[in-house]
């Protein structure tokens, strides 16, 4: 029995294991549509994980990617080059995608006929850099767009709330909203799922070396991940919103909620795949069809390897699933 006590004795004295440190950057200010992260941070969700999780905002400026391949970043919202990297031969992957359905859009004017995206052949669209290299290319190769259509996204709505005839790239769960604020009406939405497109949104990559080496440490900060976007969802948002709002404080709770509720309605977060798998599904036939979908319009050459760009290793395991 002394024995026993003194085991117990030696093991309470000994100091408690440090959490592992983890960087995780964001591909926009802080906002709602990651409001799942900031949640799992908020709650202790990822804590509980034995995870020191850090989250850095991303912007026009910030090129997490680079950051990312630098070592600087555990982990990156970038997986959308992931079939790039897979192409170019880079010690990089997608190992969640935590978007089933993009909220990307293309907005007008209502009333101008371009209600369609076959209505907007040569027409000035104003789109930014990272989308000019990424869905720009597949609705080009499908609707006839030309690179000479391109026009500078400002990343503000004031030049398309003073043009009538102007159309633009948005975020379903953001710009309508605040058109909408500004000037009391709803801009025509052309929703980039709804143009055929089938690839994953708000995808999380890392490293390589990071899954061959710390595979525990992946699936600790997956786990914790999906469980915050379970419980920013369907939970109370209270905890995500105040960090959010501190990160960004130009953001209003009107429109973080006006992003969760979006989110919720569309099935971006919790639909497909994920209904029966967990959020942050991602499925080999969805992969390829996908890369099958590009290289149709020309977007990817054959023969990608794609077992190169992501692995399923950390996912449809129905993590936090009722």
């Amino acid at each position: 029995m002394r024995w026993f006590v003194a085991c117990v004795l030696m093991l309470a004295a000994l100091p408690a294991r440090a959490a592992d440190k983890v960087v995780f950057g964001l591909d926009w200010k802080a906002e709602a549509e990651y409001g799942g992260y900031y949640q799992a941070l908020a709650t202790g969700i990822y804590a509980k994980q034995g995870l020191e999780v850090t989250i850095q905002e991303g912007g026009p400026q910030i090129n997490h990617m680079q950051l990312l391949m630098a070592g600087r970043l555990d982990f990156n919202l970038g997986g959308g080059r992931a079939i790039e990297f897979a192409a170019e031969k880079l010690p990089f992957l997608a190992v969640a995608a935590f978007f089933q359905r993009d909220l990307a859009v293309l907005m007008a004017h209502p009333g101008n006929g371009n209600d369609t995206f076959e209505s907007l052949r040569g027409k000035p669209i104003s789109i930014g850099s990272d989308t000019r290299n990424g869905w720009w290319r597949f609705l080009a190769a499908k609707f006839g767009y030309s690179d000479s259509q391109i026009r500078p996204y400002t990343y503000n709505l004031a030049p398309f709330l003073s043009d009538k005839n102007a159309v633009q790239q948005g975020y379903v769960s953001n710009e309508p909203f605040l058109i909408r604020e500004k000037i009391g009406f709803d801009p025509t939405i052309l929703a980039l799922p709804d143009a055929g497109y089938l690839g994953y949104a708000n995808i999380v990559t890392t490293s390589q070396k990071l899954v061959d080496t710390k595979p525990d440490l992946v699936r600790r900060f997956i786990d914790a991940s999906i469980l915050g976007w379970y419980s920013y969802l369907y939970g109370d948002p209270a905890p995500a919103n105040a960090l959010i709002r501190n990160a960004n404080p130009e953001m209003p709770d009107a429109l973080i909620e006006f992003g969760r509720k979006t989110m919720l309605a569309r099935g971006t977060v919790d639909s497909g795949d994920a209904r029966r798998l967990g959020i942050g599904a991602m499925t080999d036939a969805r992969w390829k069809a996908f890369y099958d979908s590009m290289v149709a319009v020309g977007v990817y050459k054959p023969g990608i390897d794609l077992s190169k760009a992501y692995t399923t290793q950390f996912v449809n395991h129905r993590v936090g699933m009722p």
